[in-house]
């Protein structure tokens, strides 16, 4: 029923109902009903009205009973009574009174949403009288009780009294939603609601007022009115806008859109006057009611000019009177705010919703305005009307242009904010007849990347099949939601994709919705669908099935088969020749052949012929098989003639060859390094007859990595009968195998042989070595003291107080280390030995070993708290011992007495990561720390190791000096990538490139040797391939043949709103900062090189860039191949997944992924990767193992000073010594030792408030918020949260409160009235939560013995990574606890503000992993040295 008109009673029918409900006449239940209708009926709204007569019509029908219909009618009467104005207040009061509410809402809140379902049947209506039934709060006055001087005094709904409160509390259990005003829908309760105060003296109403001369537009016949064809426009000021109770109300929130009646009394000018003083203006009252209003623009860039339309005249707003200025302020604040959103996405699409955030923050509005600063609350609270202008300014875009709607930084702010989208934009068409004016970017399209020919072509190339492929298909359908209002209107006719339509008589090719009807939550969903790629949720893949012999698939031929020449060699039944002919076509052995598929849609099998061979079953070959790019993780982006060598072959019946292929190996030429952006042709071969192949790389499918074939050159009498893939097999399971050497004669062990060597995996162990063993190998005498278990969830929370403390229902904390796995075991080897069998022979199959345990810290009685203090790689001898199998050994380590060294236990340590000392003895049976016995100590049997022991000095053959390559870091920001580098002394950073002022000067700062370019990569690299050798400052240009190792992560946020393959995705694919670093690696042709991004760059648009990635190289000549790591698992208290493409030059060796170092939560360890349906993994053999403990948030920042919110000191003292093995590291030995960027962002007073309320728990996050009003830091105070509407999936608390803070809650659309602000609990959580996992982290303080989540570029309490706050202190991190966080020293400088320095941070990559990954590739170039030399011995 109507919500925003209330019933007028004459007095005498008041005065009978008053009778009647007094029962004064003794007269039947019955009869008072009908009477009271016969008085009210002429007097009800319509649709109460036609209820009424359905009732009625229904009880003569019999369909309800005469009670039933009694009850309803009273229910109904209830309800529309209670909607009358203040003069009936008696009657409602003695309602109350006598308990008799008839299911009416008391409070007078009767809007739409909450009488929707009509008259409630007679069980609703005995729910509403019993005693379980929700309470009442109504009874509160409205500000009208206060205001004496407003004409609208006590016309907004009744005054209850306190007596009324309390019955209605009695009889209602369940506590009801507070009283709103009917039409503008706001609190009557509120202190903020203010009165309209009266109009101005000798105020005109409108027709009179717009005749007035001074206005000089009209004379005084008001007949004139009909004779223009536009409205008049005027200027007003010193208005303000009030609904027909009296409130001052906003006109933008959707009022005027639900023909509420808003009136407005102001001064009017003339159209020309620009002065807004009252002067010459033409005082008028209760202007309107406001059909629409509309924003005209931006009056220099800046202000927004704001108008109103009535049935007579339209008014650009001026000043608006002193009580009406805060809330005209909003109004032109989030104008303000649309504009500068839009301008900045639109200039900005990448950037991620902190970003944003980055900019209002530190945006000074424009003078002029009623607001003095931006926040995330002023962004949250406009979201809706930011977003609908951001659609409008999609909608006048080309089809073919990604739509800022599906930019990240948009959706995050769609779902948080719980924007609904496409909502009244066909209304609101005709209302804003002139929407928000933001000019279009004038560039067009993304700048044009420099390129080579080698490099474009294969985009090029792969991008033409994929759009004529779409067009063969008819084009993509868009689809739509079918919900939204968008979705909703008709076709216009008018657009391009309406001119294709057939039925506006088009083509009908393309397929396209009409582009005033795109859908924005399909959008928005299709780029969401395609970016967030979490492991945990990919697709099923297809399980590995047991492998079938390819022959079972394979299709005989019909050819006849004769050998050629005699038998070389008998073995057994089998006879093996070197040439056969099939059909007149000779086949010999090392010949490729092809065979045949039974499914004709399956392109030919390739293998090579390695042997030949008859015996009883008739003529073989052993086939060496190849391996097509398409099957590759290359797919179809894989050039068609090119194979690769798999490890995979089988025996095969002669028949089934099918005929003889050429496929040739395809060398690097001798001149492959200069001759980079040279090549012209993808094409390698020609192939004129179906039968030329080529390859030139060994492929690993499981890992896939492709590779410099191995070398395997068979012996003379083998060559008849040699397969390279099966001698690697046999090599392999040879180097899995335990092997035990060197027996030692014991007479004293009858029953087992001794053994003072042997080998696991291609590592040699003898006795004295120490080694790594699975953590369930063995157990300690000392039982684990068990982590600390957090308090089950509170039971006896006071839910008025916390009322959304109930959403925590799970007990997983996200960046908890509870469930991460213990390290390895430690073990020194005393015995190597095989048991004996009864004839007396040892049994090799199984080789064992005796080990001495190594206790960690953290084993011993003293628990995790002796860990955080000590080194990680200390350890406590202990005598206990234990046997093992030798096949659960993970690797070797080397273990010395710290007294023996002849270094610094420092200097030791440094030296790699498998290195661990002792300086103890522990003894689990007395809890006691002693001396190491004289065994422990003496080390005779090692034969390696820098111990001098008892004058026992073993010098390690010394590796030779690995030279440091000469390194161009592109997209190097602060210099993460290269510092981790150089700490592995693999890389020497000669010249890096950032566009980014601050982040150039931060790299700067920390590399004084290293150019830095500040500019454009593509125009640097078409300077370079011009022939210049400086740029326009002069600094001097790497040359080909100069860059030895290149390393970058270039950004490609841009490609995850690409749902479609277009001419405009096309374009921005192939000049994307991808395919240049593509091109600097063509032409250069580094040594090594290094590509990093996100994990999901591995899945972007069904990982198109990563197949397009491995594509270039390939057919560059490079090996490559690409992994997930987990920054955590290399020494950083951080999970940080990221995607690495390595790829190494002909004749290196491709480096392999590092072994994690530390153990970590493995729900961030899931670094398999999906394409194609195919799992890859990395080529990890320890899976999420690691040989020391994790690092936690209390190792990285425990020893720093305690600091405010908005801290700016720039360097502090440090207060203290390092209290764990990280601090020490991360300090370093910097002399008299400053602390810098120990600094943090400064929050607005209402989100400093917030976190001073946050509780210092574990897990503590928004949901533990008190429900209160605080006074804030600059004066004002904060608000209560309202809960005003029941909530579906949550029902109620247990003292029935309402749980829903928006109509939505209910299941029906949103309302932007219900919206709330400044209060304590964020309105906005609540209201989406039940969507988001109840935002689970947002305000969430870090844990002490946890870890951070990925580090962002700027820490926001309600970002994408919430859990940003101190574990103690109330404020977001800061920077310097951010740089350790990633693992920067605390001597990395940064440079710029706070903002700035954060974002240096956040996107760095975390020095630890590449100094991992540094170490890796300074392996193979010291391994290729060490071949180098052997090779040079050789011919020595």
């Amino acid at each position: 029923m109507p919500a925003n008109t209330s019933l007028s009673l004459p007095v005498d029918v008041r005065k009978r109902l008053a009778v009647l409900e007094k029962d004064e006449d003794g007269i039947l239940d019955e009869d008072r009903v009908k009477e009271k209708v016969k008085l009210v009926q002429d007097f009800l709204h319509a649709d109460a009205q036609d209820q009424l007569s359905s009732l009625k019509a229904k009880m003569k029908s019999s369909e309800i009973s005469m009670d039933g219909y009694l009850s309803k009618v009273k229910a109904l009467l209830g309800r529309e009574l209670c909607v009358e104005n203040g003069s009936h207040g008696d009657v409602v009061e003695q309602n109350c009174k006598n308990g008799k509410t008839n299911g009416s809402a008391v409070n007078g809140d009767s809007h739409k949403e909450e009488d929707e379902e009509g008259i409630m049947d007679t069980k609703e209506a005995d729910v509403m009288k019993s005693p379980s039934a929700p309470k009442g709060k109504g009874g509160r006055k409205s500000k009208s009780d206060s205001e004496p001087k407003s004409p609208f005094l006590h016309s907004s709904c009744y005054i209850i009294s306190e007596q009324s409160c309390n019955v209605i509390v009695a009889a209602h259990l369940f506590q009801t939603p507070p009283p709103k005003c009917p039409d503008c829908r706001q609190y009557l309760d509120d202190s903020d609601l203010k009165l309209f105060q009266g109009d101005p003296d000798n105020a005109l109403d409108e027709p009179e007022m717009l005749t007035d001369e001074r206005l000089s537009l009209f004379d005084s016949n008001e007949d004139g009115f009909e004779n223009y064809e536009e409205l008049p426009q005027h200027k007003i000021t010193n208005f303000c806008v009030y609904d027909k109770r009296g409130h001052l109300c906003p006109f933008d929130s959707g009022l005027i859109e639900k023909n509420v009646e808003l009136y407005f009394s102001c001064a009017v000018k003339p159209i020309y006057d620009d002065n807004p003083c009252m002067d010459g203006g033409v005082p008028a009252k209760k202007l309107g009611p406001i059909n629409a209003w509309w924003i005209t623009g931006f009056d220099g860039g800046e202000k927004a000019l704001i108008g109103f339309t009535t049935a007579f005249a339209d008014y650009i707003l001026m000043d608006p009177r002193e009580e009406y200025a805060p809330i005209f302020a909003v109004m032109q604040e989030k104008i303000y705010m649309s504009k500068m959103v839009v301008e900045f996405l639109q200039k900005n699409p990448d950037v991620s919703y902190e970003d944003l955030l980055n900019k209002i923050e530190t945006t000074v509005p424009p003078a002029g305005l009623n607001f003095n600063r931006f926040t995330e609350d002023t962004l949250l609270r406009h979201a809706q009307f930011v977003v609908e202008q951001v659609e409008s300014y999609d909608e006048a875009g080309d089809s073919d242009e990604q739509p800022i709607i599906v930019t990240p930084c948009m959706r995050d702010l769609i779902k948080l904010a719980g924007v609904t989208l496409g909502k009244r934009r066909a209304a609101r068409r005709q209302a804003i007849r002139h929407p928000t004016k933001i000019e279009k970017d004038s560039k067009g399209g993304p700048t044009r990347a420099t390129t080579t020919k080698l490099v474009y072509k294969i985009f090029d190339t792969f991008f033409s099949d994929q759009i004529d492929q779409n067009e063969k298909d008819g084009g993509t359908k868009r689809q739509r939601c079918g919900v939204c209002e968008v979705c909703l209107v008709p076709d216009c006719g008018k657009c391009s994709a309406c001119k294709d339509m057939i039925k506006f008589g088009g083509s009908g090719r393309s397929k396209q919705a009409c582009q005033k009807r795109r859908c924005p939550n399909l959008a928005v969903k299709e780029a969401e669908d395609d970016e967030n790629i979490e492991e945990e949720e990919l697709l099923p893949v297809k399980a590995p099935s047991k492998k079938v012999s390819k022959a079972k698939t394979k299709k005989q031929s019909n050819g006849k088969l004769t050998w050629v020449g005699d038998s070389i060699k008998t073995e057994g039944k089998k006879q093996y020749y070197m040439k056969a002919c099939m059909d007149n076509e000779v086949l010999e052995v090392g010949d490729c052949v092809s065979v045949s598929s039974d499914d004709p849609s399956i392109l030919l099998y390739l293998a090579r012929i390695t042997s030949l061979w008859e015996d009883n079953n008739g003529k073989w070959f052993h086939a060496h098989w190849f391996c097509r790019g398409t099957d590759t993780v290359l797919g179809e982006s894989s050039d068609p003639l090119e194979l690769f060598l798999v490890e995979d072959c089988e025996d095969m019946q002669l028949s089934y060859v099918e005929g003889k292929v050429n496929v040739m190996y395809k060398a690097p030429s001798d001149s492959w390094f200069m001759e980079g952006g040279m090549v012209e042709d993808i094409k390698v071969i020609d192939d004129d007859n179906g039968k030329n192949f080529f390859y030139q790389l060994w492929y690993e499918g499981d890992c896939a990595r492709f590779e410099t074939p191995p070398t395997s050159t068979p012996q003379e009498d083998c060559k008849y009968n040699f397969c390279a893939s099966c001698s690697r097999a046999e090599e392999r399971e040879e180097q899995e195998t335990p092997r035990v050497f060197e027996p030692i004669k014991d007479e004293d062990h009858d029953s087992k042989a001794l053994y003072a060597l042997a080998c696991l995996k291609g590592e040699q162990f003898r006795v004295g070595d120490g080694c790594y063993l699975p953590p369930d190998a063995y157990n300690f005498s000392v039982k684990a003291a068990s982590p600390v278990k957090r308090p089950h969830r509170k039971e006896d929370v006071d839910e008025e107080l916390y009322p959304e403390y109930y959403r925590k229902h799970s007990d997983y904390i996200k960046g908890s280390n509870l469930d991460a796995p213990e390290p390895f075991r430690v073990g020194r080897i005393k015995e190597i030995f095989c048991h004996r069998r009864s004839n007396g022979k040892a049994d090799v199959s199984e080789v064992k070993l005796r080990l001495y345990k190594f206790y960690r810290p953290e084993n011993t009685h003293k628990g995790a708290k002796a860990g955080y203090h000590t080194d990680i790689n200390q350890l406590y001898w202990s005598d206990e011992e234990v046997t093992v199998n030798m096949s659960e050994v993970l690797g070797r380590c080397r273990v010395e007495y710290g007294e023996d060294l002849n270094e610094t236990v420092q200097d030791f340590s440094s030296g790699g990561p498998d290195r661990f000392y002792f300086l103890e003895a522990y003894n689990a049976k007395s809890k006691s720390f002693e001396d190491p016995p004289n065994h422990a100590r003496s080390a005779v049997n090692k034969g390696k190791g820098k111990g001098k022991g008892k004058g026992n000095y073993y010098q390690e053959p010394q590796d030779p000096k690995v030279p440091k390559l000469r390194t161009l870091d592109v997209f190097s920001g602060c210099g993460g990538l290269s510092e981790g580098f150089h700490q592995a002394g693999i890389a020497e950073t000669l010249w890096a490139i950032e566009m980014w002022d601050p982040a150039a000067q931060a790299f700067r700062l920390n590399n004084p040797g290293t150019t830095v370019f500040t500019e454009d990569c593509n125009v640097l690299l078409k300077l370079v391939m011009s022939g210049e050798k400086t740029n326009s400052l002069g600094q001097r240009l790497p040359q080909k043949g100069d860059v030895e190792m290149l390393c970058g992560g270039p950004p490609c946020q841009g490609f995850s709103g690409m749902n479609r393959f277009n001419s405009r995705t096309y374009s921005k694919f192939k000049n994307s900062l991808v395919v240049s670093y593509l091109s600097y690696c063509d032409y250069y042709r580094p040594k090594f090189f290094l590509l990093e991004n996100v994990r999901n760059f591995v899945s972007f648009k069904s990982s198109m860039v990563l197949k397009l990635t491995l594509r270039c190289l390939v057919r560059m000549g490079y090996q490559c191949t690409f992994g997930v790591l987990q920054a955590g698992q290399y020494g950083v208290a951080q999970t940080r997944r990221r995607a690495i493409i390595l790829a190494a030059a002909p004749g290196e060796k491709l480096p392999r992924y590092p072994e994690p170092l530390h153990v970590f939560a493995p729900r961030a360890c899931s670094l398999n990767v999906v394409v194609d349906d195919k799992k890859y993994f990395s080529n990890v053999t320890r899976g999420n193992g690691g040989v020391y403990r994790t690092i936690t948030v209390r190792d990285t920042m425990s020893d720093l000073p305690e600091i405010r919110n908005g801290a700016s000191a720039l360097e502090i003292s440090y207060n203290g010594e390092p209290q764990s093995w990280f601090q020490r590291q991360i300090r370093g030995t910097q002399y008299q030792p400053i602390l810098k960027d120990h600094i943090c962002k400064d929050l607005s007073a209402l989100v400093a408030a917030r976190m001073r309320h946050i509780p210092l728990a574990p897990g503590s996050d928004w949901r533990d918020l008190p429900n209160m009003e605080v006074r804030l830091r600059d004066g004002t105070s904060s608000k209560k949260l309202r809960y005003t509407h029941p909530d579906k999936k949550n029902g109620r608390s247990s003292s029935g409160a309402l749980r829903g803070v928006c109509t939505c809650s209910g299941g029906v659309p949103c309302d932007p009235a219900d919206r709330q602000f400044n209060t304590l609990i964020p309105w906005c959580l609540p209201h989406t939560g039940n969507r988001h996992n109840h935002w689970a982290g947002l305000y969430g303080r870090l844990e002490w013995d946890g870890f951070f989540s990925t580090t962002v570029t700027n820490p926001e309490p309600m970002g994408k990574q919430g859990r940003v706050l101190h574990p103690e202190q109330h404020r977001v991190v800061s920077v310097r606890e951010c740089a350790r966080s990633q693992g920067f020293p605390d001597t990395y400088r940064f440079f710029g503000n706070v903002l700035d320095k954060h974002r240096q941070v956040g996107n760095a990559v975390p020095p630890p992993l590449s100094r991992a990954i540094g170490l890796e590739i300074k392996k193979c170039v010291l391994e290729r040295i060490k071949e180098e030399n052997d090779n040079t011995n050789e011919k020595g």
